[in-house]
């Protein structure tokens, strides 16, 4: 578990680094052989680009660092569990195993509200676990919004 935490802590400085720029505070890292080949916070709002999520910009980067597509042998650390464009984006890319701190009961798609990564009808399955460092990625989120609906 202390590698987990590790990377979690690595990809919630992505969600701070995201929270600079009023972005949802969710930030994501991709570990191939104990090393972080991939980082990335989310850029939807500066980007003015609905696919800019943290997991799909670190999958982008990670690819281009391995120089292949299939990120089989890798593992995404993101602080926030996956709505359904990026969990169906982690299976077309056959990431190796998914982890996430805080779930997610309205977009959550690895567990919560669906789970995408476990579906036996694709043919890329991945192993997936929530709640590494549940409590501080679920803060940063709750203070985010908390901020957001007393501005």
């Amino acid at each position: 578990m202390i590698n987990r935490e590790k990377y979690m802590r690595e990809a919630l400085k992505q969600a701070q680094m995201a929270l600079k720029y009023d972005e949802v505070p969710v930030g994501a890292v991709i570990v191939k052989d104990g090393q972080i080949i991939a980082r990335a916070g989310n850029k939807k709002e500066r980007s003015g680009d609905a696919t800019a999520h943290a997991e799909m910009l670190s999958v982008k980067k990670a690819q281009r660092a391995i120089g292949d597509w299939r990120l089989n042998e890798c593992e995404i650390y993101v602080t926030l569990e996956p709505c359904a464009m990026c969990a169906g984006a982690l299976i077309n890319a056959r990431i190796g195993k998914i982890f996430f701190g805080a779930s997610d009961t309205r977009f959550g798609c690895c567990g919560s509200l669906m789970n995408l990564p476990a579906d036996t009808r694709f043919n890329h399955r991945c192993e997936t676990a929530g709640g590494v460092l549940e409590k501080e990625c679920s803060q940063i989120l709750t203070d985010f919004f908390k901020g957001k609906r007393q501005a």
